[in-house]
Order: C-alpha cells, then structure tokens, then sequence
C-alpha cells in the first residue's frame, strides 16, 4: 500500500480506504489506485465501484489484521515490520492475510471493518493499541480475536506483548550504573499499555536504588489521539538522562536537545525501546532494548492457529523478553563513552 500510495502521491489511508470500499476517496482516485493496484499485484478484499466487487481467493482460512491509523508512517513503522513478519509466517500456514486501517474516526465511533461486518476472514490479530471503547465492540464478534503489543486488563483476549515492565527496568537500571541519578522518563504514560509497563519499570528502578522520582521530568510525546507531538517541552530543570519509551520518541528527544545546544551523550545520555531502524540511523546511534519481533510474530501465528483449530482455545497474555543493545547514546556521568 505504501508503494501504491507513492507512486500516487496520496497517504496511506486514501489507498487503504480505496481499496476497503470506504468512503472518502472520490471515484476517479478509488478507480485509480484500484488499477495501479492490479498492476502492482495487489488483490484487495473488496471494492467498491458500484459496478463490481473484487474478492480474494481463499486458501484455506483467512485472517484479518487491524492496526490503527496513527501507527501508519510514510517511510514505515515498527508495526508494519511486525504486520510483514505475521503475514508471511501465516501465508506459509497457507492462511490469507487481509489488511485493513482503523481510521482515527471509526476507531472514536467504534466502527468495526467490513472485513468483520461482512465476515470476510475467520480471525481477528490486532496489532498496537486501540481505545478502550474499539475493544469492547470487538469483544463482542464471534471469531478468534487476539492483541499484538498491548493489551486490556478488562477484558479476557489473547494477547502477545514484549516484556515491557522488564525492558523499562533494565534501561533505567543500564543509567544507573552508568552513575547516573537524575534520570527522566519520556512517554504519554496511559497512551498504551506497553508505555505504562515501561514506566512502571522505570520507576522500580529509581525506589530499588534510592532515587528521587520528580514528576516533571517524566514528559509526554503525543496528543490524545496517540500521535507523537511536533514540539518537544522540556523542563527547566533537566536530568542527566532520558528513558524514552521507543526509539522514535528517543530520535526525536536527541534532535531537540540537539537544537538547543544540548549535546547527546556528553550533556546528557538518551535511551530508546524497540532497536528499530531509527534506532541505527540516528546520530548517535540510540542505546535501546530489542524487540524480539520474529518470536511475536511466530507466538503470535501459533495462537491464532489454535484458536482458528478450536475457537474456545485460550492462551492468555504470552510476553515476549527483550535484551539490552548498547550503542552510543548513553555517557558515562564520569565522561566515559558507556561500552
């Protein structure tokens, strides 16, 4: 799709939405994407030209794949990697994958797809974080539905999560023994769970080791809609470090604080979560906890398997463990480059 969308000049969403059925793409572009799409090779679930409908071959069982709009970047994300890793690991279990876009309206609304309204797939992966109210009405389909990289304590769904209370631990602990006492936390803590649990971690950390929590070095990065901010607020009173709960919020942290003269680490050290691409391309590169992708993506194909098998199959929340991969983001407070 991002390709399609490329070669177009169009987001993301329009060629989602196009290629969905929905609304909001006028009829000459929904026509346009729709052939650049079969040149491309791309077979949509759906369209709707209110002449004809296309529909996927079935090979065997089918299963949709729900993330929502404000995980959707133009150069990719962290979710698409992961979206890319299920998809083919359920395509070689000769499963159909049928992507579709939670755009920021339907998931207010809670407006579930037409892949679930209209009962083109046998399962449901969701894939990061929807608002509480998208949840309940998809707690109530009757198919095999699982989260990917967050989950609900209010409701009993599958889920597969990075170990992110840990992850969050072991950065803050890496600080720590850097000599570091004065340490913040970057992240909207209630966004989604995974940031919590980073938080929650982070805050161990500091009570284990006798350390002051000061609340306002503990700063958000995104909007109520869960999409990072353009402005950086930093306090007047800085730390001698910065957790960040994922590798973009830390690229963005060391950009800002490069703007201000701040120079990373020697001034102060910054730490990101994920290991993903931005992670190496930053300058420094971002000290970070990796994501074990592959093992979520074949935990997570594993699950649905059985719950496609046996739809009252229950395995609970499986959580994922991440390790440390040091870089050069992260100072000693002695001045020493952290090996």
């Amino acid at each position: 799709m991002l390709d399609i969308a490329t070669k177009l000049g169009v987001s993301v969403v329009t060629v989602s939405n196009a290629l969905a059925g929905r609304d909001g793409v006028s009829e000459q572009m929904r026509k346009r994407i729709c052939e650049v799409a079969e040149e491309m090779g791309y077979k949509p679930s759906n369209t709707r030209s209110g002449k004809k409908k296309v529909a996927v071959q079935k090979l065997g069982k089918s299963v949709g794949i729900l993330t929502s709009e404000r995980f959707v970047g133009a150069r990719g994300t962290f979710y698409w990697e992961l979206t890319a890793n299920i998809s083919n690991k359920l395509s070689a279990m000769n499963v159909l994958t049928v992507y579709e876009c939670i755009t920021g309206e339907s998931e207010k609304n809670a407006v579930l797809p037409n892949i679930i309204t209209e009962k083109k797939v046998d399962g449901i992966i969701v894939i990061g974080q929807i608002h509480r109210e998208y949840i309940a009405a998809l707690s109530k389909i009757d198919m095999p539905l699982m989260f990917v990289d967050f989950y609900d304590n209010r409701y009993d769904i599958d889920s597969v999560n990075s170990d992110s209370y840990h992850g969050g631990y072991i950065l803050t602990d890496y600080l720590v023994e850097l000599g570091h006492r004065d340490i913040g936390f970057f992240g909207t803590v209630n966004a989604t769970s995974s940031i919590n649990d980073r938080f929650l971690g982070y805050i161990k950390c500091l009570i284990e080791n006798g350390l002051e929590y000061r609340e306002e070095w503990t700063i958000g990065d995104r909007n109520e809609r869960g999409i990072l901010n353009d402005k950086i607020d930093f306090p007047e009173k800085m730390p001698t470090a910065f957790v960040c709960n994922s590798d973009e919020t830390a690229f963005r942290v060391i950009s800002a604080l490069k703007s201000k003269g701040v120079r990373v680490p020697e001034d102060i050290s910054v730490v990101g979560y994920d290991n993903y691409t931005v992670s190496s391309i930053c300058i420094p590169t971002i000290t970070t906890v990796e994501v074990d992708l592959d093992r979520m993506a074949t935990e997570s194909v594993d699950i649905m398997m059985k719950k496609l098998d046996d739809p009252k199959y229950r395995e609970g929340r499986k959580i994922i463990s991440g390790r440390l991969i040091v870089k050069n983001s992260a100072l000693d407070i002695s001045g020493k480059r952290a090996e």
